[in-house]
């Protein structure tokens, strides 16, 4: 029996059409993993060639960890990742309390000037930048690659959001039982705005752990360089069109964030639905 549009529109039910829909674009999507997981699985003689009983080998990953520092670079991205998301937390909680609960001159216009950064893509910025960080001498240095992102108008924008919809009653009962200014942030706001930070810290994390561009241009050694230039540099070197090993290096890289999100792919669209709603 055919529903009417009346009556799929009132249930939200999918139709045939969607589902095929939502099948192709999931096979398309999935299609460069699987040729990655294959290639990276089997012997280069199997790269392009896909047989079933294809003897699955682990040697590709053997050889690409032996053929370049990819132990350093994992600690790098790591030092980086961590750094950035700590540096960011605290600078945009301190930031958005001062824009949600206190008043001061030129307020409102600060945090317009926040919200503009939000429009100003990272990739402008380069040059001017590498400048900065040259005059402080910084060049070749994790900290270099962390700097420009300590501050995050995004973060600002949304904790400023979740801390304006907390009841100012909260507040006042802290203060009322001796709390400070930092003691009212940390035990009130901070908690009531955790899917906020978990929302927030799963976008940081992924983006610089893929970031490409910027540590490529402030780095030049192995010491600094972190998974995403060690990769290119890797592959475009050392191993030419060895699609086996670069496939294998590949998988190593992106690998943590994949495990991450199959053990906790729940709770990361639960964190995503609250900050949505919020």
């Amino acid at each position: 029996m055919t529903r009417a549009p009346s009556q799929r529109l009132a249930y939200n039910a999918p139709t045939l059409l969607d589902t095929l829909a939502a099948w192709l674009l999931a096979l398309l999507w999935v299609l460069p993993l699987i040729y990655t997981v294959w290639t990276a699985f089997h012997a280069p003689e199997y790269a392009a060639r896909f047989t079933w009983n294809a003897p699955l080998t682990l040697a590709n990953f053997a050889r690409a960890w032996e053929a370049a520092p990819f132990a350093r670079y994992f600690l790098n991205t790591t030092l980086l990742v961590v750094m950035i998301l700590a540096a960011q937390l605290v600078l945009s909680t301190l930031a958005a309390y001062a824009f949600a609960r206190y008043e001061f001159r030129g307020r409102d216009l600060a945090f317009s000037l926040v919200l503009v950064q939000l429009t100003v893509m990272p990739d402008l910025l380069l040059v001017e930048n590498y400048r900065t960080m040259a005059s402080l001498g910084l060049i070749d240095s994790l900290f270099a690659i962390g700097l420009p992102y300590f501050a995050s108008a995004l973060a600002i924008f949304l904790l400023r959001q979740t801390f304006l919809g907390i009841p100012k009653e909260l507040d006042e009962a802290a203060r009322m039982e001796g709390a400070s200014a930092l003691q009212t942030l940390w035990r009130v706001y901070v908690p009531l705005a955790r899917p906020i930070y978990v929302a927030f810290g799963l976008v940081s994390v992924s983006y610089h752990w893929n970031n490409f561009l910027w540590p490529l241009i402030v780095t030049n050694s192995v010491h600094a360089r972190p998974l995403t230039v060690g990769l290119q540099v890797f592959s475009s070197v050392d191993q030419g069109i060895d699609w086996s090993i670069i496939t294998a290096a590949t998988l190593m890289t992106s690998a943590p964030l994949l495990i991450a999100f199959l053990l906790f792919q729940r709770q990361f669209v639960q964190s995503f639905m609250r900050a949505g709603i919020k």
